[in-house]
Parts: structure tokens; C-alpha cells; sequence
């Protein structure tokens, strides 16, 4: 019982969290951002992480902060998916 107490004092809190992210897409799509933009970002942004990992291999000294920079810019894409998810969703309605 504990537990399902805990989760009914959060709902309000998770109702508006989710209804800013409601309207933070609205307001993306509003600006012009599509789900074809953020898709493109999330591609590029993998191709972005493949050259950057690329470019410190073929160095003859190795760089840790391309490594790192690969790995940065690859965490983009997720995010980019996401939110060409959010708007495809939206976009339907």
C-alpha cells in the first residue's frame, strides 16, 4: 500500500511534466521543426561520430578526445530519434 501511495502524490507532478513536453513540441512544430528535421539531425549526428572515430584512427598519435568526441556525438542520435518520435506523433493529430 505503501507504494501505490507514493506513486498517487507523484501524479501530479508526472502530469506536468508531461504536459510541458506536450507543449515544448508543440512549440518545435510551431517553429517549423519537423520529424523529417530531427531525423536527419539524429543520421547526421551518427555519421558525425563514424568520421570523428575514423579521423583518430588514422592519426599517427593517438587522440583521446576524438575518441571522446565520437562518443558524445553519437549520444545525440538517441535524443534526435526521440524527438522525431514526438513529433510524428504529433504531426498525426
Amino acid at each position: 500500500m505503501r507504494g501505490v501511495a507514493a506513486w498517487v502524490k507523484l501524479t501530479p507532478v508526472r502530469d506536468s511534466i508531461h504536459t510541458g513536453v506536450k507543449m515544448l513540441i508543440k512549440m518545435l512544430h510551431d517553429k517549423g521543426l519537423r520529424s523529417e528535421h530531427a531525423y536527419t539531425a539524429a543520421i547526421g549526428s551518427i555519421g558525425l561520430s563514424f568520421l570523428s572515430w575514423a579521423a583518430s584512427r588514422k592519426s599517427s598519435e593517438p587522440n583521446p578526445r576524438a575518441d571522446r568526441w565520437g562518443i558524445f556525438v553519437g549520444q545525440w542520435a538517441p535524443t534526435f530519434f526521440g524527438l522525431g518520435l514526438a513529433l510524428a506523433e504529433y504531426e498525426k493529430r
